[in-house]
């Protein structure tokens, strides 16, 4: 796919970036070498290919999921400028 030079002042103005005329040329030509390239990736057969996580073999770290700090309602409550029945009262914002 190519890019004009048309289309890369379009991208540079939809991007808010600031793209002297001379440099519209080869702005245009980067974006055509960066479209080449992804056409080349979708050509790669990656059926049965597992995702990766990093490019080096590596187990995620892993915890249970478990409550350590549970049951400190009246703790994290005692920093609330105003608390009813055990949760924050904030001031009625929609009529």
């Amino acid at each position: 796919m190519s890019i004009d030079i048309e289309t890369a002042r379009r991208v540079a103005k939809l991007a808010r970036i600031k793209v002297e005329e001379d440099r519209l040329p080869a702005l245009a030509q980067e974006f055509s070498a960066i479209l080449g390239f992804i056409e080349q990736l979708n050509e790669v057969d990656v059926d049965g290919v597992e995702p990766m996580t990093s490019v080096t073999p590596q187990r995620l770290k892993r915890r249970d999921d478990v409550v350590t700090d549970g049951n400190q309602q009246a703790a994290v409550l005692a920093n609330a400028p105003d608390a009813r029945e055990g949760f924050f009262a904030v001031p009625k914002v929609v009529e």
